[in-house]
C-alpha cells in the first residue's frame, strides 16, 4: 500500500498541479501531513539571531537558496522526542543543495541533555541550534511545541505545522520532492 501511495503522489507531482510555490503541496498532504498549513501567500519571517553549539549566531535568512523545515523543539518536550526521528530520516534522505531540515531548540536546553537525546532516538543529521531565550520562537509566533515551518528558496514561510508529524512519510517526502523540483 505504501508503494502505491507513494506511486499516486508521485504521479500527481509529475502532472505538476501549480501554485505560487511551483507545486501544490496542500494536495499532496496525507496522513499526518494533512496538519501541515499551506499558505495562500508566502510570509517574511524574522531576522531575530539564534545560535549553534558553539555559540556561533544565525539568522533564518542563512538558509536563503534552498527549501528549509525549520523546526522549533525542546528536551523536555515528548512529541518532538517522538518526531526528531523522522526529521532526522528526511534530512539524512533529501537533505543537501536544495533542502535541508534546521531544528532548534527553543528555550532552556542544555547541550549535555540535546546530545544524550540525540543519542537515544537515533539523530544522526540534525543539525543543533539554540534559542534559549526565545526570541526567534516568540517572533515566529511559536506558542506550543513541536511546531515545524516550511521556508521557500527566498527565505519566507510558506507552510506550518504545529504538534509532531512523520516527516519520513511518503506525503512529507513528496512535499519536499515538489518544492524542490525533484521529481525522481
Amino acid at each position: 500500500m505504501r508503494t502505491f501511495l507513494s506511486a499516486v503522489l508521485y504521479t500527481a507531482l509529475a502532472f505538476g498541479a501549480n501554485t505560487a510555490f511551483g507545486a501544490d503541496i496542500a494536495d499532496l498532504r496525507d496522513g499526518s501531513m494533512m496538519k501541515l498549513a499551506v499558505h495562500e501567500a508566502p510570509v517574511e519571517v524574522s531576522a531575530a539571531t539564534f545560535t549553534d553549539r558553539d555559540g556561533g549566531e544565525h539568522a533564518l535568512a542563512d538558509w536563503k537558496g534552498k527549501i528549509t523545515l525549520v523546526n522549533f523543539w525542546a528536551v523536555w518536550c515528548a512529541p518532538c522526542r517522538k518526531e526528531l526521528p523522522a526529521l532526522d530520516a528526511l534530512n539524512r534522505d533529501l537533505g543537501g543543495d536544495a533542502f535541508e531540515v534546521v531544528t532548534i531548540a527553543a528555550g532552556r536546553n542544555a547541550l549535555p541533555g540535546i546530545t544524550r537525546l540525540f543519542d537515544e532516538v537515533g539523530v544522526k543529521t540534525l543539525p543543533v541550534y539554540l534559542d534559549p531565550k526565545l526570541k526567534l520562537s516568540r517572533e515566529m509566533g511559536v506558542m506550543g511545541l513541536p511546531v515545524s515551518i516550511l521556508l521557500d528558496r527566498d527565505g519566507r514561510e510558506i507552510a506550518r505545522m504545529s504538534g509532531d508529524a512523520e516527516w519520513d512519510s511518503d506525503s512529507a517526502r513528496a512535499i519536499v520532492a515538489a518544492l524542490t523540483g525533484d521529481a525522481g
